[in-house]
């Protein structure tokens, strides 16, 4: 067997929140033809499989039974090229973020809104991750992977990923896909997204506004407003943003007329954040965890938690924006086990 198994494995420093966990076994994989040969290994031994890229996007257990492999693929190719667009192919292992800088160097548009979401390319169309007006499933055009439910090598057409907001056929069906590559289609002509305030308001001008800018900007705020994960743990944020009925959304004004809110397909978005703040728990702490003081949107490991602190931690947020606005959060990260 060519996969180097290793036993009792410390996952701490494998999950942004920098929770204690332990895997039963741990395997790099490095070579997509490791993939179908760990597979047989997990079924033959009734195991089971946690796929593992950034880490960004977990909330682990304290024992993780089982595999957990992570996907250290890498690559990026040119597929196709014209005069508008290009096609491009990157291994699930690269890191978002330098992806996302590289598209810019060489001419390619369409990401910089995205810049600085921690994770990795083969992560992006699980959560469909999205910033500032922008979601990675408007630029992706199809997903290779590996279905365990066939044994087949399959490639899934963006309309076939079943993508909506933080959400994809990938997430619904956890386990099923072991994503090895992603197909983007990127623009050779720059046109910028500034809807969200956090831009808008920093530029006056968008016609003259340049992609580089947009990237250092995104970047920016993001920095003031997250913490990073190797200085304090976190899994970036914990909540989405709740959609919420027209009626829902009309009754809330009357009580908070100045309540953030953007469209929706089924009615209206409301920043989570805010109203985590609104509950007054920006910058509340439990033990060794707590929301960040800065972005209430945030939960942070200060230092030697484990899942049940971050779960009890979530519950009370939850409880607390419900209570104050009849509004449920749903928690970003997957819990696992």
């Amino acid at each position: 067997m060519s996969l180097e198994l290793k036993s009792k494995f410390d996952l701490s420093g494998f999950n942004t929140l920098g929770l204690k966990s332990e895997a039963e076994q741990f395997v790099r994989i490095k070579d997509v033809c490791q993939i179908p040969e760990l597979i047989s290994y997990v079924e033959e031994q009734d195991l089971p499989l946690l796929w593992l890229g950034g880490g960004s996007n977990l909330v682990l257990g304290e024992s993780v039974p089982g595999v957990v492999a992570q996907l250290a693929l890498t690559g990026r190719e040119l597929l196709s090229q014209d005069d508008d667009s290009v096609l491009l192919c990157i291994a699930a292992g690269e890191v978002w973020h330098e992806f996302v800088r590289w598209t810019l160097e060489q001419g390619y548009y369409g990401l910089e809104n995205l810049a600085l979401i921690p994770g990795s390319v083969g992560a992006s169309p699980v959560q469909n991750i999205g910033a500032y007006g922008v979601e990675v499933c408007d630029f992706i055009e199809q997903v290779h992977a590996f279905d365990r439910a066939s044994s087949k090598w399959v490639q899934l057409k963006s309309a076939e990923c079943g993508f909506g907001y933080r959400d994809s056929i990938f997430k619904r069906e956890p386990g099923r896909y072991v994503i090895t590559s992603v197909e983007f289609r990127l623009s050779r002509n720059f046109q910028p997204r500034l809807g969200y305030s956090p831009l808008s308001e920093r530029f006056s001008q968008p016609a003259k506004v340049t992609a580089l800018e947009v990237f250092e900007a995104v970047c920016e705020v993001r920095r003031s407003k997250l913490p990073d994960p190797a200085q304090l743990g976190n899994a970036g944020s914990f909540f989405k943003n709740p959609v919420v009925t027209q009626l829902q959304f009309e009754k809330l004004l009357s009580t908070h007329p100045k309540i953030p809110n953007y469209p929706a397909e089924t009615g209206r978005k409301l920043a989570a954040g805010w109203l985590i703040e609104q509950a007054g728990l920006k910058g509340y702490t439990e033990g060794a965890v707590g929301v960040h003081k800065l972005q209430a949107l945030v939960l942070v490991n200060y230092g030697g938690a484990n899942r049940t602190d971050i779960e009890r931690l979530a519950n009370r947020v939850k409880q607390q924006v419900q209570t104050e606005f009849d509004v449920l959060l749903e928690q970003e990260p997957i819990a696992y086990p």
